[in-house]
């Protein structure tokens, strides 16, 4: 049996997170929130992550931070990265590190569901 995927999502917007969390529920899956990257790195279940979906802009780490702390603990895992701030340096930066996609907020539905569909697909 399949087990239903896991996205994880983590922005320090609280409003951002529940209506990504609701639309990622809406479709089926399984979402878990957190507030801040130092969040997401305790939580003891990290990897049974799915695909990521991470603000860029953060107090203490930044999504571009957890990306890097990701990869050097050898825990690669499909990432998106949103953010209300577009910077074509971080967001190279971002996609040479392997995130699927670089997204501008407010995001666009139909397009974070195709890069969700992506990543599964990655992760798979």
């Amino acid at each position: 049996m399949e087990q239903t995927p896991l996205i994880s999502i983590v922005d320090d917007d609280e409003a951002v997170r529940e209506a990504t969390k609701s639309l990622i529920r809406s479709l089926g899956y399984h979402a878990e929130t957190f507030g801040s990257a130092e969040e997401f790195l305790a939580w003891t279940q990290i990897d049974d992550t799915d695909c990521l979906i991470t603000d860029v802009q953060m107090p203490g780490l930044s999504g571009m931070d957890l990306q890097d702390r990701l990869i050097s603990a050898g825990r690669e895992m499909p990432t998106i990265f949103v953010t209300a701030y577009p910077d074509a340096k971080l967001e190279k930066q971002a996609l040479r590190g392997g995130a699927i996609a670089y997204l501008r907020k407010p995001i666009e539905e139909d397009h974070l569901l195709e890069h969700i569909d992506t990543a599964l697909k990655r992760r798979r």
